[in-house]
């Protein structure tokens, strides 16, 4: 009786997982149009896969951190968290000057007569009260409560104090390396863990898309289109350029195309998700298997990428002042935009890596430029899809960097995964 059922789950499994997501994808995409608000059934389908990806979150994080810190002495820790930090930085600005460039070409929202809505806004916090929420009052709360910068934080200290009471005390070596050992092994189990959702996100991604545009309808694609075309060109931009060109060309010396090979998955993941948290379990993955960036380097970029590196939403935060800027009839100076060019990449940082945070970051960047809230909820209406647009480019930019920083700190394997045949066909590209 198993014979049958066996051979087609053999057969499903030889698929690629990215192969299925897609048509996962697609066919949720579809049934939405077709069946409309009635796929609402399958919401929870769709919410039992975010709350899986969710579930590793804070799990993922604390044992790759602390599993890569355990092979960094506190000086090379210092190097390669520095470049880290440093190509987030100025990829995130890069974005910004993208996201108001292909603005003030397009010129979204002119023409558009703004309807108003209700803002569901918070007051902006300071720049005094975003620096002290990176250290958490009680690291435990700040895990529970899925406070990402702080965990980040207090993992990055607790790993390094480790790594000193090792050098500094012979004593304590071995009883510091089993600290390490079994983090390591749970952040192996984790990856067991991670290979079975990832199997249930075929499932996922169909209720989340049919289950979202059967309730939004085809509006979400097709409402307020000049927002979604001017981010989207923005977007596509960006990675073109800073990512494929300029780092793995450029800078790396691969081939971008086995780039985006290796980095698939989690695209489409993360545009699937709208959550660059969420996603991390599949960034890391294809980093690992595909990629093959050390975990000395993974293990540190991609956890601190996921928290402060969102050039998607620098982008986007960009681009939707201007709109709304046109749309209330308050086309900006240039003063102003560079105003907005530097909120958007200050904001971007501490935007958490989950759906809907943009709106609320957004109210911030309005409030910088005397803008009214209102116009939160005439964009709240294409929400969904600018997130899963920028998140995308989010999870994109964390690869790259970390693939540029694998490459500088030679800990890039250019003989496996997705750079074999380049390298095969091509053996000097891979020194230059």
């Amino acid at each position: 009786m198993t014979g049958p059922v066996s051979t087609a789950w053999r057969r499903y499994r030889s698929v690629p997982l990215i192969a299925r997501i897609f048509a996962a994808f697609v066919l949720g995409s579809a049934a939405g149009i077709a069946f409309g608000e009635r796929m609402t059934v399958v919401q929870p389908l769709g919410d039992l896969f975010l709350r899986l990806l969710n579930m590793l979150v804070i799990p993922i994080i604390v044992f790759t951190l602390l599993t890569g810190v355990r092979q960094l002495s506190p000086a090379r820790l210092g190097k390669i968290g520095g470049v880290t930090v440093g190509l987030y930085a100025v990829t995130t600005t890069i974005a910004g000057l993208i996201g108001l460039a292909v603005a003030n070409v397009l010129q979204p929202g002119r023409g558009v007569e703004f309807t108003g809505g209700e803002a569901q806004s918070q007051a902006p916090p300071s720049l005094t009260e975003v620096v002290l929420g990176i250290v958490p009052n009680n690291p435990v709360a700040a895990m529970a409560e899925g406070n990402l910068l702080a965990t980040v934080f207090f993992v990055i200290v607790f790993g390094i104090a480790l790594t000193y009471v090792r050098a500094q005390n012979d004593d304590l070596a071995d009883s510091v390396d089993s600290v390490f050992e079994a983090f390591e092994v749970g952040a192996e189990a984790m990856f067991v863990v991670v290979r079975g959702v990832l199997e249930f996100g075929v499932v996922g991604v169909f209720a989340l898309m049919a289950a979202g545009i059967g309730t939004e309808g085809v509006g979400v694609f097709s409402s307020l289109g000049e927002l979604v075309l001017a981010v989207a060109i923005a977007v596509v931009v960006h990675i073109a350029f800073t990512y494929l060109f300029v780092l793995m060309r450029l800078v790396v010396g691969v081939s971008p195309l086995s780039f985006l090979s290796g980095a698939k998955d989690a695209m489409v993941t993360a545009f699937a998700t709208r959550s660059s948290s969420g996603t991390l379990p599949v960034t890391i993955r294809n980093a690992e298997e595909d990629l093959r960036i050390s975990e000395r380097v993974y293990s540190f970029a991609l956890p601190v990428g996921a928290t402060a590196n969102m050039d998607g939403a620098a982008i986007r935060q960009a681009i939707t002042v201007v709109f709304a800027a046109n749309v209330v009839g308050q086309p900006l100076a240039p003063t102003e935009q560079v105003l907005v060019l530097l909120v958007a990449v200050l904001i971007s940082i501490g935007t958490a890596g989950v759906p809907g945070a943009g709106l609320v970051m957004l109210t911030v960047v309005l409030n910088q430029v005397g803008l009214p809230l209102e116009v939160v909820g005439f964009v709240a209406g294409v929400d969904p899809i600018l997130g899963r647009i920028a998140t995308m480019n989010n999870v994109t930019g964390d690869l790259a960097v970390s693939t540029v920083v694998g490459k500088w700190n030679d800990a890039l394997d250019l003989d496996g995964g997705v750079w074999a045949s380049v390298v095969d066909e091509q053996p000097a590209s891979a020194d230059d």
